[in-house]
């Protein structure tokens, strides 16, 4: 199959679910979808054998001018040289998203890095133990928040 022919097919798989979909390059497409569609979607390329799961990234949309902040939780399937990316938000005030191992066990790593390093609630992960940061840690500070203030700085406002 061709790059298009992949894209295509992840196209057809994902539009049901899709609230947005862009390709940024003749190679990818993101695909925005609601939490709730998280599982689903992804089971149904898993079903249909489009690629496999690459990697999980997560950003902070810190809040803003009055509006509520967001985090968004990015899965990169990959398949022949096409990048597939669904992307979830979910607000600051209740960071949740269904873990994705029961469609992909090996996500658990991942899943453990969005937790430590950005605050997300994953329900039904099989392991909830840190991954990069030391046990003693502050609980509720998460390195990869825009609000995440190193060294002197964190000290002083602890």
């Amino acid at each position: 199959m061709t790059v298009e022919e992949h894209l295509a097919q992840a196209k057809k798989i994902v539009e049901p679910f899709a609230v947005e979909m862009a390709s940024p390059d003749p190679w990818r497409l993101d695909v925005v979808i609601l939490p709730a569609n998280l599982i689903p979607v992804l089971q149904a390329l898993k079903d249909a054998h489009w690629g496999y799961l690459s990697a999980i990234t997560g950003l902070d949309y810190p809040p803003a001018d009055g509006q509520e902040g967001q985090l968004e939780a990015l899965y990169h399937l990959v398949m022949n040289g096409v990048v597939l990316t669904i992307r979830v938000k979910v607000p600051y005030a209740h960071p949740e998203l269904e873990s994705v191992c029961q469609v992909y066990p090996a996500a658990s790593l991942y899943e453990r890095e969005l937790m430590e390093m950005f605050g997300f609630v994953l329900k039904g992960t099989p392991s909830t133990e840190r991954l990069l940061l030391a046990d003693d840690w502050p609980q509720g500070v998460y390195p990869l928040r825009k609000s995440f203030q190193s060294g002197k700085a964190q000290e002083e406002q602890a």
